[in-house]
């Protein structure tokens, strides 16, 4: 039936609820494929999906003759490639929302002049916005978007879509560049995040080409001790 949730989604849900009720513990071993097939009356192939795209984001490892088991469950976000953090969210069988605090157009600054690469004071779109999970914020986002190349980046309403969501439908990403650093959040920012000002953060700056366009640069803040990020590199 259409708009049925596939089996193995299912079962990446089951595995998740059981994470936040406490039945599977950090360090925890879960069910094996062969107890997942029976509880779910599926193939190991379907069971074997669930797990694996678990694995890849880092929920559960596997350790061969052992079994799977959680991992650190800070939230986790890959750095080589651009996610939709509301459809990261959701994947997790959470709950996501928005707060946008921001959207407007502005004149580039120096900074924003150089990482957007256009002239100084060119008008540029500014948009600043909280991502929530749960009811928790995991990330203050604040982006400059090329106006030029997206000229109707005012009229959306980032409640309902991700700014992410929307640049790449319309302009198909290409490049990207990430710089992470850890830093202190300000009184704002701690704030907004609902962290105390001395936690640490991570700070991820990217920017995103769509052709040889320059179409956003975006500074993403999370709290340190819920999410984390990760680089893979495959070697062929």
């Amino acid at each position: 039936m259409k708009g049925d949730i596939p089996q193995y989604q299912k079962i990446k849900q089951s595995i998740y609820q059981g994470i936040r009720e406490g039945r599977y513990p950090r360090g925890g071993k879960v069910p094996t494929e062969y107890e997942l097939m029976a509880a779910f009356n599926v193939s190991r192939m379907t069971v074997n999906r669930a797990i694996r795209e678990l694995v890849t984001e880092g929920i559960l490892v596997r350790y061969a003759g052992v079994g799977t088991f959680v991992t650190d469950l800070k939230h986790e976000s890959p750095l080589v490639t651009v996610r939709n953090i509301a459809v990261e969210v959701q994947e997790r069988g959470h709950q996501y929302h928005a707060q946008v605090l921001s959207l407007t157009e502005v004149m580039a600054d120096e900074a924003v002049a150089v990482q957007l690469g256009v002239p100084l004071d060119t008008p540029v779109f500014h948009s600043e916005i909280v991502h929530f999970e749960d009811g928790v914020p995991i990330q203050w986002e604040y982006r400059y978007v090329n106006a030029t190349s997206v000229p109707h980046y005012l009229e959306q309403n980032f409640e309902k879509t991700t700014p992410n969501e929307y640049l790449s439908l319309l302009c198909p990403l290409t490049n990207i560049e990430h710089t992470v650093e850890a830093v202190l959040p300000s009184a704002e920012e701690a704030k907004l995040l609902q962290i105390d000002p001395t936690e640490p953060c991570l700070l991820l700056h990217r920017r995103t080409w769509s052709d040889k366009l320059l179409i956003s640069w975006a500074k993403l803040l999370h709290p340190g001790s819920r999410y984390k990020l990760r680089s893979k590199s495959v070697n062929e």
